[in-house]
């Protein structure tokens, strides 16, 4: 347990000889030949529903907070009770008065019922049959057949109802906790596959646009080797076109990179079958993003946000639990007093059936009735108890405000990024339009001899920057409504969400667990495709 094992790179070491130029131009067709899978993100969405591996571990938490208040309401559920007893006695005696030998046999069935006011009550049936060699006996055997019905009631600590489904008011409280938190999970889940999907658009995007700059950077080597064999130029706007096409394939390396990384974490979130996160299929978004101008209302998203995050539901009942284990404590810290009532009727015959019948009859009764006290000595444990469920509550209520500092800053964040996001967008196609003017005009500037290759890779450098700014910006506007809804406690498109808590072991409490779109609507069912660039009001 305290040696800690070196991780066994070196068994993987090959020997290989250093890369060259043509070695790194096969990474282009790295991905060709490869399986590819076109998915649109309602598809995704509805994978996730049904196969995500932490929505399934969330979708358990129902049904054991269901089993749980099962199993404190079954406290209240009666119980029969039976004992038995067979003795035989055979001792010296020094009275012919006393017996020397006896039998003796009693069996006592019973019912034990808890009660909600916090005490139990308990119905016996308790016969006997007694036998001696007692020869002043009057009745040898004599049998014994009672009824008794005893009553113990709580009259400070633990009397009451509230105190006696404490347990069950709590375990209620956490089965809607758990609903609240299951919920809150499908739409971090759902709201993760948004985000996945968009970064993994933006690096297969990034990915075109780092191919499509090298296909420009061999167009320039090709110009300048050719223009080298005509005497044109020096061989140095050869050597620095070679630099330009090694320098575009590292970053095609790098971009190739990322997206592998952005699909498997894409996978690893939809779990579809055959799209393991080791698979080397290759996964297409078939939902390109199509920017909309919103004007938001800020104090009816702020508002909308805090009545429907769950975070403020789990507070609110969290505060509600508080409130039920402040009064619980309350009562634990007073004395014990409980009252404690008896009432017996006899019957006694040489038969079994001649005591039953004298019971019937109801001719012998006796009752008893008394009280129990407890009082500690110093009740500072108890106190104590009381005074941190007080403050437990207390800073429930302290943060709660803060809760909802925060989810107001959560709103305006997104609605400021979703903003800022779209003037990029802009600003970013103004950019690609002028850095691919400046290209053109520097490749026929080369080709009459006005400027270098370093000129012209230059201004490819810039327009590849231009273009990965515009698909960043894009990305980041479909994150940002993405953050703005989860930030409401909502999810994107125009279809809900509805889902059932797991029920594993098949008892029925439960309903199959499963997550998916509510009755009448379907998940390749978007929004209406709305004008590009078109400024649409948000509800």
């Amino acid at each position: 347990m305290r040696r800690i094992e070196a991780a066994p790179i070196e068994d993987f070491r090959v020997q290989t000889p250093p890369p060259t130029v043509e070695d790194a131009r096969a990474t282009q067709s790295r991905f060709d030949g490869l399986e590819r899978v076109e998915l649109s993100i309602e598809e995704c969405r509805a994978s996730a529903l049904q196969h995500n591996l932490d929505l399934q571990v969330a979708l358990m938490s129902p049904a054991l907070a269901a089993e749980r208040l099962a199993e404190e309401e079954g406290r209240f559920e009666s119980v029969f009770t039976l004992s038995a007893l067979w003795t035989e006695t055979d001792s010296p005696t020094s009275s012919t008065l006393d017996s020397a030998q006896q039998k003796f046999q009693r069996i006592e069935p019973g019912v034990r019922i808890p009660l909600r006011t916090g005490g139990t009550a308990n119905i016996t049936l308790p016969f006997t049959r007694n036998e001696t060699n007692n020869q002043f006996s009057t009745l040898n055997p004599a049998y014994t057949s009672d009824v008794e019905l005893s009553i113990s009631q709580p009259l400070l600590r633990n009397a009451g109802r509230r105190a006696s489904t404490y347990a069950i008011t709590i375990a209620s409280y956490d089965r809607q906790l758990s609903e609240v938190q299951t919920k809150a999970e499908v739409i971090r889940q759902l709201a993760a596959v948004d985000r996945a999907y968009w970064r993994l658009y933006g690096a297969r995007a990034a990915l075109d646009v780092r191919l499509r700059s090298l296909e420009l950077a061999q167009a320039q080597l090709e110009r300048s080797e050719r223009r080298y064999e005509a005497g044109e130029v020096a061989e140095i706007e050869v050597l620095r076109a070679q630099a330009g096409v090694a320098e575009q394939l590292d970053s095609i390396i790098r971009a190739q990179n990322l997206l592998i990384t952005r699909q498997r974490e894409l996978k690893r979130i939809i779990n579809e079958p055959g799209l393991d996160i080791a698979s080397e299929t290759q996964v297409v978004p078939g939902s390109p993003p199509d920017p909309v101008r919103y004007e938001f209302d800020t104090e009816v998203l702020t508002q909308a946000a805090i009545d429907g995050r769950m975070e403020m539901l789990e507070l609110e009942l969290r505060l509600a639990a508080d409130l039920v284990t402040a009064d619980w404590s309350r009562n634990q810290a007073l004395p014990l007093l409980a009252l404690d009532y008896t009432y017996r009727m006899n019957g006694l015959g040489s038969s079994l059936s001649g005591a039953v019948d004298l019971v019937q009859e109801n001719r012998f009764a006796d009752w008893s009735i008394g009280l129990r006290g407890e009082v500690p000595l110093g009740n500072e444990q108890r106190e104590a108890a009381v005074r941190r469920s007080l403050l437990q509550r207390l800073q429930r209520l302290a943060s709660k405000d803060a809760r909802e500092q925060t989810i107001r800053r959560e709103v305006l964040d997104a609605v400021d990024e979703i903003e800022s996001a779209w003037q990029r967008i802009f600003a970013a196609r103004q950019s690609v339009i002028l850095n691919t003017r400046t290209l053109q005009a520097e490749q026929r500037q080369f080709e009459v001899g006005e400027t270098t290759s370093t000129d012209v890779l230059d201004a490819n450098t810039r327009l590849s920057d231009a273009q990965l700014q515009e698909i960043n910006a894009v990305v980041e506007y479909q994150i940002a409504q993405v953050d703005l809804a989860f930030a409401t406690g909502t999810l994107l498109g125009a279809a809900r969400v509805e889902f059932q808590p797991a029920d594993p072991l098949g008892t029925g409490a439960l309903r199959q667990g499963s997550v998916g779109w509510a009755d009448g609507e379907s998940p390749d069912a978007g929004p209406e495709e709305p004008v590009p660039g078109e400024t649409v009001p948000a509800e």
